[in-house]
């Protein structure tokens, strides 16, 4: 069976975002099952949110129970090898990180195919990428980071203006999809790196 490049980035976008859900509750120290149901919102909160958006129900995740075997899976692959990585900020940072690039990427491609303008796609990418981790984030009590000085939603936006415009020039899709996925993983590490930051506001 061939896998289309929109499924690939599907399954890695979820993959990617179980086991940043996993770390991001093991690092409560939250049971296995708690654990899971982390994992499985990570995953499918920003999708669901936009699908209901669209009134493209049921949602993604209620038509095909193969994402909701994947998520479990991953779940349960990440504790078991939880002991053999040290560095667990790290990893939930590398995998939020990849996440939030394929996830965005689902997002514009949804919008493209519903007919809607750019601006509404970029919007619909943004709302793909970043409401699974505002929902983890809540349910661990924290502070989202789309909400934090981080460049989070910004990093969303600006690879959605960035592949709007390699389709002008006539990039390939794919090549586009790729690049764009690529751009906004490279500009969580630089904006974490350098400590980056939008400015703060308040008292």
């Amino acid at each position: 069976m061939t896998i289309t490049t929109a499924e690939a980035i599907e399954i890695l976008g979820t993959i990617a975002f179980a086991i940043s859900g996993s770390f991001a509750a093991m690092q409560k120290r939250l049971d296995p099952f708690g654990v899971l149901i982390i994992a499985f919102v990570t995953s499918i909160g920003g999708g669901t949110v936009r699908d209901l958006l669209l009134g493209d129900t049921p949602v993604a995740w209620m038509r095909d129970v193969n994402y909701c075997l994947l998520i479990l899976v991953t779940s349960l692959l990440t504790i078991f090898f939880k002991k053999n990585i040290k560095r667990f900020k790290v990893t939930l940072f590398i995998f939020d990180s990849l996440g939030l690039g394929l996830f965005t990427m689902l997002g514009l491609q949804k919008g493209i195919n519903f007919g809607l303008d750019p601006g509404m796609c970029v919007a619909l990418g943004t709302i793909t990428g970043c409401f699974g981790g505002i929902i983890r984030d809540t349910l661990l009590n924290a502070i989202p980071l789309i909400f934090r000085q981080e460049i989070y939603a910004t990093a969303c936006i600006l690879g959605g203006v960035l592949y709007f415009g390699l389709l002008e020039m006539n990039m390939k899709p794919d090549f586009a999809k790729v690049s764009v996925i690529g751009f906004i993983f490279l500009l969580r590490i630089v904006v974490v790196r350098y400590k980056l930051a939008l400015p703060k506001f308040g008292y």
